[in-house]
């Protein structure tokens, strides 16, 4: 289904009903961007016959959009849809050609990437084609898709034939990706008189690995009420976006005279709580709320392949406040390589901020070599965007805020290229003083990112600190 893209919660379903004329309701999951400001959705079932219990048959169907309170039907002006059972793939009066079972996901391993086509019989194909890269077009390659008139007997056991009565053949291919971390492709179909393409309006189709997610969250060291239940919000929310690097702040783990007590660390206890297994590296500062030992910790589904843990601060004293220990992890990601990542809460301008930052700046520089993809400074710095410490790290050239680079894309372009002289201005309303810096130097981009504790609609409040969770890909 194409949608229009108002707003990102919504509703979608296909109502349908089979031969038996029972109606059921279908719901539909968002599956990729299409061309601007649309979405393809999908909806899928799945039925198996047995002495029970018949396939559906021929399907009638309607589609039902619910967005910002307005519920809109496409029910093909009240006659509804019709997809006879043994059909094959019916294309849209309108549609000359169509790219079908498009799937924007690659998965591990997978060296191979399918494509099939759907194409208008009566234009008289001569040839199919995926017009293809890996590299963001510095290169292409050109593969043919094939036409087995067996198609739907081999692969679906059906009965439908290739072009089947409604007018559409089905062609397919395979792509060679070998280990690319994505693939840009458009399909073309040649006839007698010209080629049609379907680029997916213009935008092209892309499939590509998993992204890398890094959360950030300050916890607040154990002063929220019902606390038990909002550590299970955050081990809730990092296995339902499945984030592969969490970084934490203020994590509580009772005193006990300075020798802690493991079962009551934060961190450990949203790691058990983690549908996947999560290394934990955690490291503490000093004496929080005068009963915990207060640190940092870092929660990763890679192997830590390299961890270190020092003070950055000028004081080591852990009944001091201004004592200030970092923790970095060096993480290798499928398809993306080598990351470096460090965890910080450093203190506020006035009780040491500056130098801090400078030895953790100089540290994770001495750790960024030509083999690492990516560093990245996350943690609570406790300054706020646009601010004065703010701009000191902008004017290293070196690091750089990855939340604006992919939420406020004209702000970060004003700010970290151009070099804008009224940050604080342009800044004004970003409240924000947790961030992910990245190195300049590092070839990965930001592509999504997402407040995750902002209100009940996000996960609920789980401390005074919002967190926040940026979504990465290679350069092309």
């Amino acid at each position: 289904m194409l949608i229009e893209n108002l707003t990102p919660h919504k509703l979608v379903e296909v109502h349908w009903a089979g031969e038996d004329r029972v109606w059921h309701i279908l719901r539909a999951e968002y599956l990729c961007p299409n061309g601007t400001n649309r979405e393809i959705w999908r909806a899928q079932a799945t039925f198996n016959a047995s002495d029970d219990a018949s396939l559906p048959g021929d399907i009638e169907f309607a589609l039902r959009y619910c967005v910002q309170g307005k519920v809109s039907w496409d029910n093909n002006k009240t006659s509804n849809y019709f997809s006879n059972a043994d059909s094959g793939v019916l294309l849209e009066q309108s549609l000359p050609l169509l790219n079908v079972d498009f799937n924007p996901t690659l998965q591990d391993g997978q060296r191979n990437y399918p494509v099939l086509v759907a194409a208008r019989h009566s234009l008289q194909p001569k040839r199919v084609i995926v017009h293809w890269t890996t590299d963001n077009w510095r290169s292409t390659q050109e593969t043919p898709c094939f036409f087995h008139r067996m198609h739907w007997d081999k692969n679906r056991r059906s009965s439908a034939r290739n072009p089947n009565r409604y007018d559409t053949s089905v062609w397919s291919s395979q792509i060679k990706i070998d280990d690319a971390f994505r693939v840009q492709y458009a399909i073309g179909l040649e006839t007698p008189t010209r080629t049609i393409w379907d680029n997916n309006f213009g935008h092209n189709y892309v499939a590509c690995h998993r992204r890398l997610k890094i959360l950030t969250l300050n916890l607040h060291c154990y002063q929220e009420e019902s606390q038990e239940a909002k550590f299970s919000n955050i081990a809730r929310a990092i296995n339902d976006h499945d984030i592969d690097v969490v970084c934490l702040q203020e994590v509580g783990e009772l005193w006990k005279n300075g020798n802690g007590d493991w079962a009551s660390n934060a961190a450990k206890i949203i790691r058990d709580q983690l549908r996947l297994r999560h290394h934990l590296y955690t490291d503490w500062s000093h004496i929080g709320f005068d009963r915990y030992r207060e640190g940092i910790a870092v929660l990763s589904k890679y192997d830590l392949l390299m961890k270190e843990a020092s003070y950055v601060s000028s004081s080591q004293d852990v009944h001091s406040i201004d004592s200030r220990k970092v923790v970095m992890v060096q993480v290798n990601v499928p398809y993306i390589g080598l990351v470096n990542v460090f965890c910080a809460h450093l203190s506020w301008p006035s009780g040491g901020f500056f130098h801090q930052f400078e030895r953790l700046r100089t540290w994770a520089n001495q750790r960024h070599g030509d083999q690492v993809a990516a560093t990245f400074l996350c943690g609570d710095f406790n300054i706020k965007a646009g601010s004065a410490a703010y701009q000191t790290i902008v004017q290293t050239g070196e690091y750089e805020d990855q939340y604006l680079a992919a939420t406020a894309k004209d702000s970060f372009e004003k700010i970290f290229r151009k070099k804008a002289a009224n940050i604080d201005r342009e800044l004004a309303k970003d409240g924000r003083i947790d961030f992910i810096f990245m190195q300049k130097r590092s070839s990965l981009q930001a592509v999504a990112a997402r407040e995750l504790f902002k209100n009940a609609d996000h996960y609920g409040r789980v401390s005074d600190h919002t967190g926040y969770c940026v979504e990465f890909e290679p350069c092309w």
